[in-house]
């Protein structure tokens, strides 16, 4: 399939396609004039490789994760990357937490402004 029936089915834009190309995470075979065509495997491909995305993995991550996926199993290393990036991720999501937190009580003195916080108040 080319390229635009690819993204079509897969609901990915071509743009997004032709980078998982760059990054080595999808192939395609060549017409004579350079037209890309995929095989029907792609689809579950790309829908895969968004996935890993979703999940947030980057894609030099993702290049070494499917080799895995594609022999049936994962080594310890790669068990242990899954797992530090985990372990990143939650860190994040506490990281970001905290800045909500702080942003409320920035809400609040914008909305309630009290003496100690705005000089003009006092």
């Amino acid at each position: 399939m080319r390229i635009g029936e690819l993204a079509s089915k897969s609901k990915v834009s071509t743009r997004a396609l032709r980078y998982y190309e760059e990054q080595g995470i999808l192939s395609s075979e060549r017409t004579p004039s350079g037209q890309r065509l995929y095989a029907d495997s792609a689809v579950d491909r790309v829908r895969l490789i968004q996935h890993f995305y979703a999940a947030g993995l980057g894609s030099r991550t993702i290049a070494t994760i499917l080799p895995c996926v594609d022999a049936g199993h994962a080594g310890p290393e790669m068990i242990d990357s899954l797992r530090a990036e985990r372990t990143r991720i939650t860190a994040s999501i506490a990281e970001l937490e905290e800045a909500g937190r702080k942003l409320d009580q920035v809400i609040e003195l914008a909305v309630r402004p009290d003496p100690e916080h705005c000089p003009k108040l006092r």
